[in-house]
């Protein structure tokens, strides 16, 4: 598959996963917003129910301690009217008793409309007793004041008075429908307990069953992406060294065609040049004085010839000096030194005497270019008037330092030749670093590790 192919579908990709995330974790997250909202409206309904319940158990508790006061009240009233002489009070009492029978029973209507299931068979005994209670004592609200006299001792004892078990039980009955209506508050209150219990139960496995859904799905994607990431690096990883490889035969091939040609410019060209001069030289002597002419144009010639020579040398030297394979990188770099001075008038001195003479090829070709371009640069763009070359050669690596005291730059702007040279320091293991502010100079520092040399000369 083509990169241009590729690139779309790694594109759908990407957004597909974004998306499945996106939808996933937005529904996590309206899940638990659902959760919280289903929780409160529970806990609203467990408040307004507890509400509720307490506010008609109050209500049920009054009526019933209204229903037990007015039945006590009304055995008092009953025995004030029998035994009070004063005819006033006794009708007052006798329209008393018949009022609190009236409100007994409305109470108990009442009640009736807020009763539980299973306790109207409770109620219903409660109302047959209090009517039972009544009827019995209705008659004698007709009595006159004679009967009331005569009568009244008699009826309290021998009906009142018995009754009195008949109110206790009476009063039992109505405290045991009160407890009852707690109970049966207290279940309801349960109920709706359960009933968030078992929401909230539900609601919380539906979350964690698609949020395990969703932390499975995104864990696998996760690892796709891991993978393909990975398989992406080794590619780049895989692509940087081939270009490595590549860039650094690259250099191979560019120093041993400079060899090549400066060698062809050195004996084939220069020494074709050189017999040429020598030649000329003879003609120049086999001319008669007497032709003047003649011998100034062969003087002029013999001299195009010279300048040739020298042209023809110095490419020979710049491509590939030879005295770097014949006589090692101190006597190239100093020669260097002295060209770059002589051409410029900048002073260049260079420190390298320390340095072996079994350097490697590439170590050699590396350093002497890296120098090379360090004082072109000095020469054509930092207008420097000093430069040092220093080279430290000992068993672990190689340093070469090119210091100037020109006009300095941003090291961040990097062109053709520092990247040239930088490459040529990564192809061989080595560190490479510039230092450099606009009007403080520039220094070029490059380490060439010698254990990786050692290692590649015998690979």
């Amino acid at each position: 598959m083509s990169p241009g192919a590729a690139a779309p579908i790694a594109k759908r990709a990407a957004m597909s996963s974004r998306t499945v995330l996106w939808i996933g974790f937005g529904s996590l997250i309206v899940l638990m917003l659902l959760i919280a909202l289903s929780a409160n409206r529970a806990l609203g309904r467990i408040e307004a129910g507890n509400s509720q319940i307490r506010r008609g158990f109050l209500e049920r508790d009054d009526l019933l301690n209204r229903i037990r006061n007015q039945l006590y009240r009304t055995n008092i009233d009953m025995r004030d009217y029998l035994l009070h002489a004063d005819p006033k009070l006794a009708e007052q009492r006798r329209a008393e008793i018949q009022q609190t029978y009236r409100d007994m029973s409305a109470a108990i209507a009442q009640y009736r409309k807020e009763l539980a299931p299973g306790d109207n068979a409770t109620l219903d005994e409660l109302q047959r007793d209090v009517e039972q209670y009544f009827a019995i004592i209705q008659p004698v609200l007709g009595w006159t004041q004679e009967e009331r006299e005569a009568q009244g001792p008699s009826f309290l004892r021998t009906q009142m008075f018995p009754r009195r078990q008949q109110l206790l039980q009476l009063s039992e009955r109505i405290r045991q429908l009160d407890t009852r209506q707690l109970s049966f508050g207290e279940s309801r209150v349960a109920q709706v307990f359960a009933d968030f219990r078992r929401e909230i139960v539900i609601t919380a496995a539906v979350l964690i069953a698609f949020g395990l859904g969703l932390a499975f799905v995104s864990i696998g994607r996760v690892q796709r992406l891991e993978h393909e990431s990975r398989a992406q690096y080794r590619q780049v990883v895989q692509t940087r060294e081939e270009l490595h490889k590549l860039s650094a035969r690259l250099v191979a091939a560019q120093e041993d065609e400079r060899r090549k040609l400066s060698r062809e410019l050195h004996d084939e060209v220069g020494q074709s040049m050189s017999a040429m001069l020598v030649e000329l030289g003879n003609l120049t002597a086999a001319i008669p004085a007497a032709d003047a002419p003649l011998h100034d144009r062969a003087l002029r010639v013999r001299k195009l010839a010279e300048d040739s020579v020298g042209a023809i040398r110095n490419m020979s030297l710049l491509l590939r000096p030879s005295m770097l394979d014949d006589l090692g990188l101190t006597p190239a770099l100093k020669w260097q030194a002295r060209e770059t001075a002589r051409r410029t008038g900048m002073k260049v001195r260079v420190d390298a005497d320390d340095v072996a003479d079994d350097l490697p090829d590439d170590y050699r070709t590396c350093i002497y270019r890296v120098v090379q371009e360090a004082l072109h640069n000095a020469t054509r763009h930092s207008r420097a008037e000093h430069v040092r070359v220093t080279v430290k050669h000992d068993a672990a690596d190689v340093r070469v330092s090119i210091a100037d005291d020109g006009a300095g730059f941003h090291a961040s702007d990097k062109g053709m030749g520092i990247l040239g040279m930088e490459e040529r320091v990564r192809n061989l293991g080595g560190d490479f670093e510039i230092r450099s502010e606009p009007g403080q100079g520039t220094t070029v520092s490059i380490r060439l590790p010698m254990g990786t040399a050692r290692t590649e000369m015998v690979q």
